[in-house]
């Protein structure tokens, strides 16, 4: 406390009070001298940013080129195994996954193989972190199938899924399947799976131009928006939409995707419709396919300490399930759906779809925001783990042109997937070697494997992605444990996942954001104030309610306001200040008034109309208090209103005959204080560094305000 009594010293008071009130003096702090204007300070910084020398210009290059700075010193002895063992397997276990849920963005098998192998080299390239596997991501996946389904719609074509149809590679001729309502649709210049992925690389094309200006404005702060719990709320949520989309498959039906408000519930509408439908052997081969892969995944996470790699048991899964369909001819004898050609090779670039970004650019913000928010949780999250640091602006430049190249290739939006990241880590991952590696066991299929799976049943690629929503729909086993460590946070996880499910994926995340949002000025328009007493034999005072044997001081009513005081709360401050001390000012100001007017007409009546002046001392009460010490460690900012709130209430109270003293103010609350012209000459309002020192100064000054009147 040296500092501060110094500081203190500078008070100018008589000796005298000093002695008695123990050197207890008012809290004076000079403020720092800005050391230049804020006009000094933005051509400073338009110099730094706007000059150029050879070092700035390398600096910048190794930057946005992270791989050039890692790269060179690769230790190839050290970490080349272990990098193409992780490669090798999540490339393994991303080839059916890049299958399956090219269903789900409503887009045919090749183009998930694309996205998969150009995300993975263009992070290679971009990526600060060693260990994130960035590639196809279901929730990303879904919300892209239902724009894509919507335009499709839009366009005239018929409502089959763009997924089912047997790619004509770059088939360009006028589709026959338009209905002759829509024929004021000129020339159209792909079939209907061509403008599905016209639509889907469209959309990805904008989304990551929104999460490359993220990074070149710095505006990475919109992910603090989205919390733990609101993205795991969101992930689950999406994930029965993603479920109920699948299901169709599991049944073998051919029904309509529903898409908007409420699409859940409108396509177990449309499953229950049409039950009478299913096909008896894409029922048996799910479940044959659940029986297999469930099983299989609980053992590879039992047993995942002890496996050097987990068994890729999917890949499994597909290559058997291709060769009972191919020699079984389930096609042809029972009407089973398959996955059709896959061709082999790349197709020509092809610039996105002008003319379709005003109709996507709406949809791809919540998808920018959400690829992003995980790509960044997620490489801090490992960096951290492993002890490196990664930038989070350059990770948003990663994912945005793993985004905005691949559109050019007929790919749709990508980011990083947990699943695939922690078998990445697990089996080894070293750098973003690792990621080459993946790309190039995707680029073998895309050369010379991919054409084997055109007897692959759609239902097993159901069966693929519904299983691989086990992590996000056991997080319903969390909620007791989250229940326990805060409510807040289970109702927004509940909120946020009943949005997202029953209303719309788009429209569940800005629910959700909204609720999180609601829920901190709920907390702060009603914040715990409690009475704080003494903690004996130190300096410290903790609330009544929440610790026994505290002691208080005659005469002193400490009180701690556990919240900024603004608009929202001034008027649950001031309640509850008159709550716990059981004095409302107002009403013994009233009282006062209302008790000196009846005298003063009864001592009229009694004189015979003479008038008296009566003092209002023998109308005055006890209170039990003399000082009120407001501790507003707690109290983070003020405004205008909270300002004007403590000076009613220190004027109200004084006028009662008890001094407000306050203590432990920050320097913004100071700050506020001071331009709020809150101490004004001849009003005693006391700042005291420490709620022990304002008790002690209200002690001496009432021990020698006594002794001043005994005199």
């Amino acid at each position: 406390m040296a500092e501060f009594n110094n500081i203190h010293s500078v008070t100018e008071m008589p000796e005298g009070d000093d002695a008695k009130r123990g050197f207890h003096h008012r809290m004076f702090l000079e403020p720092q001298e800005e050391k230049r204007s804020m006009k000094a300070l933005v051509i400073k910084q338009a110099k730094k940013t706007c000059s150029c020398t050879p070092a700035k210009v390398k600096d910048y290059v190794f930057s946005f080129f992270p791989v050039l700075q890692w790269l060179p010193r690769y230790k190839l002895r050290e970490y080349l195994l272990g990098d193409l063992m992780s490669g090798v397997i999540v490339g393994v276990l991303l080839v059916p996954q890049s299958i399956a849920y090219s269903l789900l963005a409503g887009q045919q098998p090749i183009y998930g193989l694309y996205t998969s192998f150009f995300a993975s080299i263009i992070y290679f390239i971009f990526g600060t972190s060693h260990h994130i596997s960035v590639g196809i991501f279901g929730v990303i996946c879904l919300m892209v199938g239902q724009v894509v389904d919507r335009e499709i719609e839009r366009a005239g074509y018929d409502l089959e899924p763009a997924a089912l149809s047997v790619l004509t590679g770059t088939a360009a001729y006028v589709n026959t399947s338009i209905s002759p309502g829509n024929r004021t649709l000129q020339e159209l210049l792909c079939d209907k799976s061509c403008y599905a992925i016209t639509v889907g690389a469209t959309m990805t094309f904008i989304a990551g131009v929104y999460q490359v200006a993220m990074g070149f404005f710095q505006v990475g702060f919109v992910s603090v928006y989205l919390s733990d719990s609101l993205l795991s709320g969101f992930v689950t949520g999406a994930s029965f939409t993603i479920l109920t989309s699948q299901a169709k498959y599991l049944l073998g039906l051919d029904i309509p995707r529903s898409s908007g408000i409420g699409s859940l519930i409108v396509t177990w509408i449309n499953i229950f419709r049409n039950i009478h439908k299913t096909n008896i052997c894409d029922v048996i081969t799910s479940f044959l396919c659940f029986l297999v892969l469930i099983p299989a995944k609980e053992l590879n996470e039992h047993f995942k300490s002890r496996l050097k790699a987990p068994v890729p048991v999917e890949l499994v899964v597909i290559v058997a399930a291709t060769l009972a369909s191919h020699f079984g001819k389930l096609r042809d004898s029972y009407g089973s759906s398959v996955a059709g050609h896959i061709p082999t090779g790349f197709l020509p670039p092809h610039p996105p779809d002008w003319d379709l970004i005003p109709n996507v650019a709406l949809d791809a913000i919540p998808i920018a925001i959400i690829g992003f928010a995980i790509t960044v949780s997620l490489s801090e999250m490992f960096a951290k783990k492993h002890g490196y640091s990664v930038k989070a602006n350059q990770e948003m430049y990663a994912i945005g042109f793993c985004n905005i190249i691949p559109s050019f290739f007929h790919c749709f939006t990508t980011s990083a997937a947990l699943a695939k990241t922690l078998v990445k880590e697990s089996t080894g991952c070293r750098t973003q070697v690792s990621g080459l590696v993946t790309s190039l066991v995707i680029l073998l299929v895309l050369l010379v494997i991919a054409p084997l799976f055109y007897s692959l049943q759609k239902c097993v690629l159901a069966v693929i992605t519904i299983v691989n929503l086990r992590g996000a729909l056991q997080k319903f086993k969390d909620l007791p444990k989250m229940w326990h460590l805060s409510r807040v946070d289970t109702v927004i996880w509940l909120v946020t996942m009943a949005a997202s499910a029953l209303i719309s994926t788009e429209i569940g995340l800005l629910v959700g954001v909204c609720f999180s949002m609601l829920c901190v000025i709920f907390r702060t328009q009603r914040p715990e104030a409690p009475l704080l007493g003494w903690v004996a034999e130190s300096e410290t005072y903790e609330s009544l309610s929440a610790y026994k044997n505290l002691q208080t001081k005659p005469g002193i009513v400490v009180f701690r306001f556990e919240a900024p005081l603004y608009y929202i709360n001034k008027e649950c401050f001031k309640s509850t200040l008159y709550k716990q001390t059981g004095v409302n000012p107002v009403w013994v100001k009233a009282a006062k008034k209302k008790a000196a007017k009846r005298m003063l007409r009864e001592k009229e009546v009694d004189s015979g109309g003479n008038q008296t002046s009566i003092s209002l001392d023998f109308v005055s009460e006890p209170l039990g208090f003399h000082t009120i010490v407001i501790d507003c460690c707690a109290v983070q900012f003020l405004d205008t209103a909270g300002i004007r709130t403590l000076k009613e209430v220190c004027k109200d109270y004084r006028e009662i005959g008890v001094q407000v003293l306050l203590a432990q103010c920050n320097p913004s609350v100071r700050s506020s204080l001071i331009r709020g012209e809150f101490f004004k000459e001849g009003e005693d309002h006391l700042l005291f560094h420490s709620v022990h020192q304002a008790v002690d100064f209200a002690l001496g000054a009432q021990e020698h305000s006594g002794t001043s009147t005994s005199k």
